[in-house]
């Protein structure tokens, strides 16, 4: 029997654990809300992955994972668009470019990142292609799915405790009236810079998050790490402000205060 179904009665966790356990090889096509996922196993080990929305060749991987400059990228892309993946990490290798491991390194975190951005799928199809794999020409590699069913089971728990937080992305963000902090001498990292540079009455969450290219755990991470820190409120997007609700989150210990809230919350009260 064909193993395909609605992620609404099976999750993508069950379903990499089936594979895991019966060691399936072939492809998991999943098509979720905006974007469709392509991930391939061997044996039950994870082989390959890539996103519809993505460039899958070698060179926009390297880019992606930093090993590539922009300028790398153009040329590699400009006079040898024709070569395989295989092909052109054998010639970035024998170039002394980049090493075996930079480019196993780039794939491995890019594959397992395909898994990352669609554990929280909760609306889409999925149908399991037994035996096709991806063309020869692209590497593959063998990941163990146990501790990436971990991280999925943690990343699902989070993003359902952010969404009890942010039920709704179709809700706008205003800078609070704080005359004492300064924005600017926050120490926020490149993403969450992105997301504040977008920050407007006008701007829904879900609409930033399209154009910062962020899944929903992303940018709910993001955007409940700047309402705990003080910096932001809730607007409706003609301008109304919305009620705030009292956190459920827990309050972490003296372990867990490297979190970005905490992080945030102690630099606020240090201005």
């Amino acid at each position: 029997m064909a193993l395909k179904g609605n992620l609404r009665d099976f999750s993508i966790n069950q379903l990499l654990n089936l594979i895991n356990l019966a060691k399936k090889t072939g492809t998991l096509v999943v098509e979720g809300p905006g974007d469709s996922a392509w991930v391939s196993f061997r044996e039950g080990k994870l082989a390959y992955s890539r996103m519809d929305s993505d460039k899958d060749n070698l060179a926009a991987i390297l880019h992606r994972s930093k090993k590539l400059s922009r300028s790398h990228y153009n040329t590699i892309q400009s006079r040898a668009a024709s070569m395989s993946d295989k092909e052109l990490g054998l010639l970035l290798i024998n170039a002394n470019y980049l090493t075996q491991e930079d480019i196993l390194e780039s794939l491995r975190s890019e594959f397992v990142g395909v898994l990352h951005r669609i554990f929280t799928w909760v609306e889409g199809l999925f149908r399991f292609e037994d035996d096709v794999m991806p063309p020869d020409g692209k590497i593959t590699l063998q990941i163990g799915l146990e501790n990436i069913i971990i991280e999925g089971s943690r990343r699902l728990r989070e993003w359902e405790q952010l969404q009890d937080e942010l039920p709704s992305l179709d809700i706008a963000l205003r800078f609070t009236d704080r005359p004492g902090a300064d924005i600017r001498k926050v120490n926020l990292s490149v993403e969450e810079w992105r997301v504040v540079s977008y920050i407007d009455p006008k701007n829904t969450i879900k609409q930033i998050a399209i154009t910062t290219k962020m899944n929903d755990l992303e940018i709910r991470r993001i955007v409940y790490g700047l309402l705990q820190a003080g910096l932001v409120e809730l607007v409706r997007p003609e301008g109304v402000v919305l009620e705030r609700q009292k956190p459920s989150f827990p309050v972490a210990d003296a372990e867990e205060q490297k979190s970005l809230v905490n992080k945030l919350i102690t630099r606020i009260r240090s201005l």
